[in-house]
């Protein structure tokens, strides 16, 4: 389907151009098989691409009906793609393609029909009753694009911020930007709101976020978005602005720009601060969600805090600043994934350098208390992400400290810059027993990490097997040679590779 648009000559025209085809072809289309369906409709949208000559009016209604017809097929992929635990590298990466190239194909389509129609000159009637919902979609297939490549962690094309800023302007200049419309099952929308929508999506800073919260952060962004500020000049407690000219994402308003010109719009966070501080709340205080924040599904508080308390933090009057500072370096750091291969190295049986295990070098930048960064000049496999485990051993050293990927970014297809917090320097590999099983030798320990330092007194904090803590079950084991007994307090943190995990140290019986 690819090649449609070189199958029909200017005798025969092109089918989509005839209203009665149009939608034949969109009610054949497979109804319960996302990839055909999506497949067959992304080879009429390069028809639609390729046919010089279709009249721009008849292009736009061809593309928004295809759009319609794509949606619950994209949706469907998206959840996959979100909520599935453990998708392969291959899997994961057709997902992100099949949904990131939609909404890439289809904003060019928009992109082709905006362009004709200016380049003939707009006409009342076309301005008045097509061209808001031209814009519109044209706006939310960019921001779309903008979405995706977040999942991936950018980066994120400068010229789409100059596409998203030239079709809000054409729509400004109509007079056209706020009118509201529907867009099927996205609900009520107009220009304006999907680039402001951008906007405050971009300045929430969501490298550290992994994809299902980058995706709930969008739809709390999306309930907040009349509660944020957008004033037409910069105001003292302005936090962001962007020139809608320039290829760049809104900046932080650390100065003034150089000079002011209409392009310019700034961004506060107003009362949504404070809505989100309130739900946040609710939800810490173990309330339900408001009923009218519509997130697509059903989630657990425990879910939705971590989001909220992200956005509370980079959406405030003042966003965080670093907590510590950082000094340049240039030093290289050996690198192991995952629980299984920081429980080989901590436990020291097999030496400071295991064989056989698969080390990465990379380049650390800069260094603080808290953490460094790192350049990667060339991806590791499907485990690197946010969230991910780590044992890493500065080069030249003997000792391995314990981390964890917090912030994630590619710079290109092969390189990227990951953020590391430090967990701990001193660490201790070891099995831990069920105290009821402890007095049975034949029962297996859980392997786990016990972080020696960095705790609460009389605390401990211990990395586990995923599916492991139970705040009914304690453990035992051996700590500065006497036995103790570790009893559960809270899960800190819970991915599909470990859990970390709170324990009081008492007496063992």
């Amino acid at each position: 389907m690819a090649n449609l648009g070189g199958l029909f000559d200017k005798r025969n025209g092109h089918p989509l151009a005839d209203s009665r085809e149009l939608h034949q072809i969109v009610s054949e289309l497979p109804k319960d098989n996302a990839f055909k369906a999506l497949d067959e409709i992304g080879g009429w949208l390069e028809s639609l691409q390729a046919a010089a000559d279709f009249p721009a009016e008849r292009r736009f209604e061809a593309a928004r009906q295809l759009e319609d017809a794509a949606a619950p097929h994209l949706r469907r992929l998206a959840r996959e793609y979100l909520h599935t635990i453990r998708l392969s590298k291959a899997e994961e990466k057709r997902l992100w393609s099949i949904n990131g190239g939609f909404w890439a194909l289809l904003a060019s389509v928009y992109e082709q029909t905006l362009d004709a129609l200016l380049a003939r000159g707009l006409t009342p009637e076309f301005t008045k009753h097509s061209l808001p919902a031209l814009c519109t979609r044209l706006a939310a297939a960019l921001r779309a694009q903008l979405k995706w490549e977040q999942f991936h962690y950018g980066p994120t094309p400068g010229e789409l911020w100059q596409r998203l800023g030239r079709v809000l302007r054409v729509a400004e200049e109509a007079g056209v930007a706020t009118r509201a419309l529907q867009l099927g099952a996205a609900g009520s929308s107009s220009t304006l709101s999907e680039y402001r929508r951008a906007m405050v999506f971009q300045a929430a800073s969501m490298d550290s976020l992994l994809p299902l919260e980058i995706e709930l952060a969008e739809r709390f962004i999306a309930h907040f978005l009349g509660q944020f500020e957008f004033p037409a000049t910069a105001e003292h407690d302005c936090v962001y602005w962007v020139d809608l000219s320039l290829a760049q994402p809104p900046l932080r308003l650390a100065r003034m720009p150089a000079q002011a010109t209409p392009n310019l719009r700034f961004f506060k966070p107003g009362a949504a601060h404070g809505g989100m501080q309130a739900v946040l709340q609710t939800l810490e205080q173990g309330g339900d969600l408001p009923a009218e924040i519509m997130l697509g599904g059903q989630y657990l508080a425990k879910a939705l805090i971590p989001v909220l308390r992200h956005l509370c933090a980079y959406l405030a009057p003042i966003p965080p600043q670093r907590r510590h500072d950082r000094h340049r370096v240039k030093h290289r750091m050996s690198v192991l994934s995952g629980l299984v291969n920081a429980f080989v190295v901590f436990s020291g049986e097999f030496g400071g350098r295991p064989a056989g295990l698969q080390i990465e070098s990379w380049v650390v930048e800069n260094v603080s208390r808290g953490g460094f960064g790192a350049l990667l000049n060339s991806i590791p496999g499907e485990w690197l992400k946010v969230g991910a485990l780590l044992a890493l051993q500065p080069e030249g050293g003997e000792n391995w400290l314990l981390g964890c990927v917090r912030r994630y970014h590619r710079q290109a297809a092969d390189e990227a810059r990951v953020g590391i917090e430090t967990l701990a320097r001193v660490v201790e590999a070891a099995e831990l027993k069920p105290k009821m099983a402890s007095s049975y030798a034949a029962v297996a320990g859980v392997p786990s990490l016990l972080l020696r330092e960095g705790n609460a007194p009389g605390e401990l904090r211990v990395v586990l097997p995923p599916y492991t803590f139970d705040p009914r079950e304690s453990f035992e084991t051996m700590l500065d040679g006497r036995r103790v007994v570790l009893e559960p307090l809270l899960v800190v943190e819970q991915t599909s590779d470990y859990e970390f995990a709170r324990y009081r140290i008492v007496g063992a019986a």
